[in-house]
């Protein structure tokens, strides 16, 4: 799908061959190299609306710093919070004002180090054996300091399916209790060990609607850095459009017709909300999938 998503399209090289050289990531941490400003896991964003970058000069003298890449000839850098309180997702009412100022390249870059920095302080203790872990391949590993364990430990990426499901010509939405007024969503949940994408979107969907589908159809994936997931959109249909809501999971789902979800979509990017229901904003992948789903009239 030939589109714009949101966390994704960086123009930062990642730069895997640097990683893995010591010497040659060494040697890029000198006073040319910038480090990306940030409030804990928040961006800090300029007035023009963009990423702050500073120097390495601002790093603490023991930091972890993880290597984002290459940005033309310069070296780009994000330091690890010492520590983290609270639940590293949803995001903020002002995490979401900030991200809504900054542009495509910006955002997947403040993504991708806000994902790295959460796990790091998040894993600082080995799993297998509980001794502590060091910082390796300039971010992208901890490795423990047992010499009787050296576990490798890499940061984690967790898949989601999320879905639109359709019934003749209508879709399935939700609402989480924690959801604003008026807003509805496609159902979303994690992939669990030993299923395909597939059986997780028809799991899902049974678990939280009661309703079966077929035909689960890929569309497009998201980064989606609250804290670390890769959203998976998908179409899908169902035969009975019978619902059995289940409460420890949804506040409400119910079917919504075509000229509902344009409606809702077209309020959404006048920035209020949609006479049936509230449109997720532009950045999220649900709103991807609205968009594609009345495209296809």
């Amino acid at each position: 799908m030939n589109v714009s998503i949101a966390f994704a399209g960086s123009r930062i090289d990642r730069a895997d061959h640097v990683r893995a050289d010591p010497e040659r990531l060494s040697g890029l941490i000198n006073p040319r190299a910038r480090l990306l400003r940030m409030n804990g896991l928040s961006p800090v964003v300029s007035t023009e609306g963009s990423l702050e970058w500073g120097t390495l000069a601002e790093a603490a003298d023991d930091a972890d710093l993880v290597f984002l890449g290459l940005d033309g000839e310069c070296a780009c850098f994000a330091q690890v919070p010492t520590s983290l309180g609270g639940d590293p997702g949803p995001a903020s009412r002002e995490m979401r004002s900030a991200m809504a100022m900054l542009g495509e390249s910006d955002l997947a870059t403040f993504g991708g180090a806000r994902s790295l920095c959460d796990w790091h302080a998040r894993h600082r203790f080995c799993a297998r054996c509980g001794s502590e872990t060091k910082i390796g391949k300039g971010g992208w590993q901890r490795t423990c300091v047992s010499e009787s364990c050296g576990a490798q430990h890499f940061p984690r990426v967790d898949p989601v399916t999320i879905m639109l499901v359709e019934h003749e010509g209508r879709v399935l939405l939700g609402r989480q209790p924690r959801f604003p007024k008026g807003f509805y969503s496609a159902l979303a949940g994690f992939v669990e060990p030993g299923e395909s994408l597939e059986e997780a979107v028809m799991r899902e969907t049974l678990e939280e609607a009661g309703v079966r589908v077929r035909d689960v159809e890929y569309v497009a994936s998201q980064p989606w850095p609250f804290p670390s997931s890769l959203m998976i959109g998908c179409f899908a249909h169902a035969d009975d459009p019978g619902i059995v809501v289940d409460e420890t999971e949804l506040e409400d789902a119910r079917w919504f017709e075509r000229a509902d979800v344009v409606e809702a979509l077209e309020a959404e990017e006048r920035g209020g909300p949609g006479r049936a229901f509230t449109a997720p904003p532009a950045y999220a992948i649900a709103h991807l999938l609205m968009k594609s789903w009345v495209g296809r009239g």
